[in-house]
C-alpha cells in the first residue's frame, strides 16, 4: 500500500520575516511622510481658496495667505513670499514649489519636492 506524498504548503520563517520587515519599512516611510503630505494638501487648499476670492493685488494675496497661515498651524514650509502670483485670462494663478526633507532613521532621509498651483 503506497500513499501519495503531499507537498506541504504555507509560509516559511524566512518568508514571514521578509514580509514583516518590508511592511514595517513601508509603514515607517508612511508614518514619517504623512505630516508632510498633509501640509502640502493644506497649502494647496489655502491657495485654491485665495484664488477663488480673486484679490486685486499681489500684496492682498500674500496678506490672505499669511492670515490663513496663522489659522492653519500645520503650514510651516513656505511663507507668503514664496508664492508666485500671475494673471492668465483675467484669472488669478497662484503657484508654489518647495522641498521637504524627511528624516527616516540615522543618516537616511527622504527629499520630497512639492509644487502646486491654483
Amino acid at each position: 500500500m503506497t500513499h501519495a506524498r503531499r507537498s506541504q504548503t504555507g509560509i516559511t520563517l524566512f518568508g514571514l520575516l521578509f514580509w514583516a520587515i518590508l511592511i514595517s519599512f513601508l509603514g515607517l516611510i508612511g508614518a514619517r511622510t504623512l505630516p508632510s503630505v498633509m501640509e502640502y494638501y493644506t497649502i494647496k487648499h489655502a491657495v485654491e481658496k485665495i484664488a477663488k476670492e480673486n484679490p486685486a493685488t499681489v500684496p492682498m494675496v500674500r496678506a490672505a495667505f499669511e492670515r490663513t497661515k496663522q489659522v492653519e498651524y500645520s503650514i510651516q514650509s513656505i511663507s507668503a513670499e514664496d508664492l508666485q502670483v500671475t494673471k492668465e485670462d483675467d484669472k488669478l494663478k497662484i503657484s508654489f514649489a518647495y522641498e521637504k526633507q524627511v528624516e527616516l532613521f540615522g543618516p537616511v532621509s527622504l527629499l520630497i519636492k512639492y509644487e502646486g498651483h491654483s
